[in-house]
């Protein structure tokens, strides 16, 4: 398969957070029984548990409220980040905050156990209140973001919903495949501007892979870049590698790594150098003639590493 990049500036996604006011997308949902309950709370149950849950809810940010949990004179609640934005007025009565602390409500707290908030999409898990959040920033279960680079998209979902995603939304080309052949032309290299691309996206051993390409300033001068994102988590990222090559006049430059998950940025990704670099002098001498049009053809192939019980090493399997 061989496409033709066309050129466009375009600023890449910076972050991997999930915020809160982000609109979750997923292809479908599970239920997993007690863990699907909005809350479980030790010596409370039922209704009872719903209700204590949503008082530790801030009225302000709508998350929830770890100490110091602050209140004012008429017992009304907000936690300690909000308190700064509301300059110390409550939002619900307009009277001011001083400094009084909800001890109660704390309390309550320190005996509530919940379920991960990604409970619908598989996570089992439930923890005392104070641990619930540091787990729910590192679980295996949250969603994905957008891989694309090629704009500031804030869609999140699971990996389903993001292919199709990808390929209706963005209009990125979709190639069944372990092995790619690209080819890049820019018809001015002396000028090199901030620019992604996002070529293709393949499916091969029951996974999706994003290949990236573009061009930006390292130091004072300017190079091309390609690498290869794995739509998953990094643990099971580490279970594939993948080669890129490109080359002209009978030389060649080649890169072998690890896929990394589309749970580290692309700008992150980029800025780590982790991928087949070519020098702006180098990319002109692969590209021939008289050097005054960039041609650069990217080949590539990605495969699965499999274990081998008997010595312990891994050995590639690169049939898809």
């Amino acid at each position: 398969m061989e496409t033709d990049s066309m050129e466009s500036s375009t600023r890449s996604v910076q972050s991997d957070e999930i915020h809160h006011n982000a609109t979750f997308h997923f292809s479908s949902t599970k239920s997993h029984g007690a863990a699907a309950s909005p809350a479980v709370v030790t010596n409370i149950v039922g209704p009872t548990a719903t209700s204590v849950y949503e008082l530790l809810e801030c009225p302000v940010c709508t998350c929830s409220m770890y100490p110091p949990i602050h209140q004012c004179h008429n017992g009304h609640t907000l936690c300690s980040t909000c308190k700064v934005r509301v300059h110390n007025r409550c939002p619900t009565c307009r009277q001011e905050l001083g400094d009084i602390r909800c001890l109660a409500l704390e309390k309550v707290a320190e005996s509530l156990e919940l379920p991960c908030k990604f409970y619908n999409l598989g996570c089992p898990e439930i923890f005392p209140y104070y641990s619930k959040l540091k787990h729910e920033s590192l679980c295996n279960f949250r969603p994905y973001g957008c891989p694309y680079a090629g704009s500031e998209c804030g869609v999140v979902g699971d990996i389903p919903f993001l292919v199709s995603h990808l390929r209706d939304d963005h209009k990125v080309d979709m190639h069944a495949g372990s092995t790619f052949n690209h080819r890049y032309v820019k018809s001015n290299p002396r000028e090199v501007e901030n620019a992604t691309w996002m070529l293709t996206v393949f499916h091969c051993f029951g996974q999706y892979f994003c290949l990236h390409f573009e061009a930006f300033q390292l130091g004072m001068g300017p190079v091309y870049m390609a690498f290869l994102r794995f739509m998953g988590d990094e643990e099971e990222a580490r279970s594939y590698s993948y080669s890129l090559e490109v080359g002209g006049s009978g030389r060649k430059l080649t890169w072998e790594g690890t896929p990394r998950s589309i749970r580290d940025s692309h700008r992150k990704v980029r800025d780590s150098n982790d991928g087949l670099i070519i020098q702006r002098n180098m990319a002109l001498f692969f590209s021939g003639g008289d050097r005054k049009e960039l041609k650069l053809r990217v080949t590539g192939k990605i495969w699965k590493e499999q274990h081998s019980p008997d010595s312990g090493l891994f050995m590639p399997n690169l049939s898809s």
